[in-house]
């Protein structure tokens, strides 16, 4: 994916079962706590984002839409949501999630 674009609506994302599929990641970096590169005598930094429907934190995520693959879905919304670039490097796996939100015709 050359152009990442912010997305709005969900009429392009994608359903299973009726659930809506979301895509999101867990944006990292090695602190270096000496001199030596090696990264077993790092530090790793996480990245969470305030939530905005209420207290706490989160990792980036979002729904993921018909034209993207997952780790395209997963690095825009960790440009959209948190501002930040990087590789992806593993994947973590499924999980189940049911959202705190109002749900409305597009989110069974």
């Amino acid at each position: 994916m050359c152009d990442l674009v912010a997305r709005t609506g969900r009429h392009q994302q994608r359903y299973e079962a009726g659930c809506r599929l979301v895509a999101g990641c867990i944006p990292f970096r090695y602190k270096s706590c000496d001199i030596s590169d090696d990264k077993h005598n790092m530090e790793v930094e996480v990245l969470m984002i305030n939530s905005p429907s209420g207290p706490g934190l989160l990792f980036p995520k979002g729904g993921w839409e018909n034209d993207e693959t997952v780790e395209e879905a997963a690095v825009r919304e960790a440009l959209e949501e948190a501002g930040v670039k990087g590789d992806i490097v593993s994947f973590l796996g499924n999980y189940l999630f049911k959202s705190k939100t109002l749900q409305d015709e597009f989110s069974p």
